[in-house]
Order: structure tokens, then sequence, then C-alpha cells
């Protein structure tokens, strides 16, 4: 499978002949464009038309964020497996409010299973998680009586925090308390953690989808509106709770990450380079793991079990599979 590459340097990245140079005050890298599926620039990058060029050629996207880790945006290049087809029936579903709900509820559902199967994992291993498993259970039962979106992305919320008030137990480190959910900015270390794996979740998936027939603008759960994307932050829902919190959990019980890889910002945690740096590295390995998919009968990485969600979502719509979201068994 094709790389992610991340930069986090400043310089500047330009086409030479047919493969890529980055070029930053330290040394210049060479980075072939045939091994490339992505590129996600953290630091300060120059870039010019000819190297859009080559990127939309080799159907490379590209990711921005700022210095605080926010997401900025995205070059999605020219689609390559754009279909008028598929559009319509995402439509279709989306202004159909049962079958739109069957797909929220399913994703739903499958976001609290791996919740749940998170805290098992670190239940098992002598964490007093039953509390939690049960209230999450409780929930994976009210979703079944949701009658529209917004009380079935009430009882997701309700569930989240549950579970993110679990993060404690499972963490039992002073200096990575959780206290409540905060957003742009997070107020602690342990939220800025949850958010920047957040935004890296939800390009991944949206960088997965631009492989498929899949029109990212049209969600589900997430509401298509003005926003530029929405399908991306449906699917990452589902993965979530399996990569980004798992890593999170990792490199903070690995003492990876301390207190000292981050600084105040403006109103808010700001993460040092460093514990970025760290966090995107052991994701992506993470992403590389492979299982054993009992579907296909064979080993599959984290990363293309991203892009069978979606296929299983193209088939949903085509109405020649009925949509079952993926379930962690470990």
């Amino acid at each position: 499978m094709k790389k992610i590459i991340y930069i986090f340097s400043d310089g500047e990245l330009k086409r030479q002949d047919n493969t890529l140079k980055f070029r930053c005050e330290e040394t210049n890298r060479y980075l072939p464009v045939e091994d490339i599926s992505d590129i996600y620039v953290f630091g300060k990058v120059n870039i010019n038309k000819k190297l859009l060029e080559l990127l939309s050629q080799k159907e490379i996207v590209m990711h921005y964020f700022n210095y605080l880790g926010y997401y900025m945006g995205t070059f999605y290049p020219r689609e390559h497996y754009n279909s008028g087809y598929m559009i319509l029936k995402q439509a279709d579903f989306y202004q159909d409010n049962e079958k739109r709900m069957e797909i929220a509820t399913a994703i739903i559902t499958g976001a609290l299973k791996n919740i749940r199967q998170v805290l098992r994992y670190y239940n098992s291993r002598g964490k007093d998680l039953n509390a939690s498993i049960l209230r999450i259970e409780e929930y994976e039962k009210l979703t079944e009586e949701c009658v529209g979106i917004p009380e079935l992305m009430a009882v997701e919320g309700n569930a989240r925090e549950c579970y993110y008030r679990a993060f404690d137990t499972i963490l039992e480190n002073r200096d990575f308390v959780f206290e409540q959910r905060t957003r742009r900015p997070p107020k602690n270390h342990l939220n800025s953690l949850i958010s920047f794996g957040n935004s890296i979740m939800y390009t991944l998936v949206l960088s997965e989808i631009y492989k498929t027939h899949l029109d990212p603008r049209i969600g589900f759960l997430h509401a298509t509106n003005f926003r530029r994307f929405s399908l991306n932050l449906d699917i990452a829902e589902i993965f979530k709770p399996i990569l980004i919190d798992r890593v999170i959990f990792s490199l903070i019980s690995k003492k990876m990450i301390s207190k000292k890889d981050f600084e105040s910002g403006i109103g808010g945690i700001v993460i040092k380079d460093k514990a970025k740096k760290l966090l995107v590295e052991e994701l992506d390995n993470k992403l590389k793991t492979t299982i054993k998919h009992r579907e296909i009968g064979r080993e599959v990485s984290y990363r293309r079990l991203i892009r069978l969600e979606l296929y299983k979502l193209e088939k949903h719509l085509m109405g020649e599979q009925k949509y079952e979201p993926f379930i962690a068994r470990w």
C-alpha cells in the first residue's frame, strides 16, 4: 500500500521532473510520487501550480493543518471515480428520512459497539469499567428507539460523554485528566490530543472516500449543508475509538508523551510538534497493522478497513447488500 507523508518542517515542496522534492533548512528530500497516497502538511510549506498538477495527475490528496494542529483544508484533486449515479443515490437516501435514519443509526450503533469494545479491553486489564460498559449498552438500546437525526445525535453525544469520563480510570494519570470535552481551543492536555487525533481521522476517511465513487459532501448522520464535507465525519465515528483513542492511551501509558509536550496557547492548550509527530507515527503504524477479516477471510490493514467500510455503504445505496458497520472483535 502507498505511504502517507507527514511534513512538519517549514520549507518548499516542489515538482522535480516526475518526483517531489522537499527543501528545508536541514536538507533536501526526494519523494517518489508512485509511493505516495496522501500528504499531510503541518509546517509552513510553499507550493506552486506545477506541484498541484502532478498531485492531481497522480491522484494524491494533500491536507493542510495550522500551527495549532487544526484542520484547514484539502487539495482534493480532480475526481477520477466520480459517479453521477452514486451522487443521485446518496441524495435520494439523504432526502428520504427513513432511508437516512437506517444508515445513520447503523453508524452510531457501530461507534457505540466499538466504544464498548475499547472499554472491555481495558476492563479485562484491571480497570474497573463495568459501570461504564453497562451504561454504553443502555445507550445502544436507545438508538433503536430514535425517530430523527437530532434525537440520535443526542443519544450519541450522551454516550460519548459517558465514555470520555472513563478515560480517567483507563489512564490513571493526573497530568491527563479529562474533566469535560472542550474544543477550539481544548482546555487541557487530554482534550488537545483528542481534537488533534480526530482531525487526522477525518482526513484519513476523506482520502479513502476519494478512492471510491462516493461523494464526501453528502453524509447521513451529519447534515449536508454549506460545510464542504460530511460523509467523512460519519464514517470516522466508527473508527475513532479503536484507532485514535487506543493510540492516545498507548502514548500516555508508555510515557511517550508527557505534560512537557504541551504549551499554553490563546485560551487553551497547544500540542508541541514533537508530540504531534509521535501521535501520527503511532497512528501510521496502527493503520499498517493487519488483522484477519472474518468476512473476506484474509489479512487486511486498518487503513484498508476504512475503504471496505465505504464499499459496504456503496453496496447499500445500490441495493446490493444491507450496510452493517465494522465492529472490532478484540
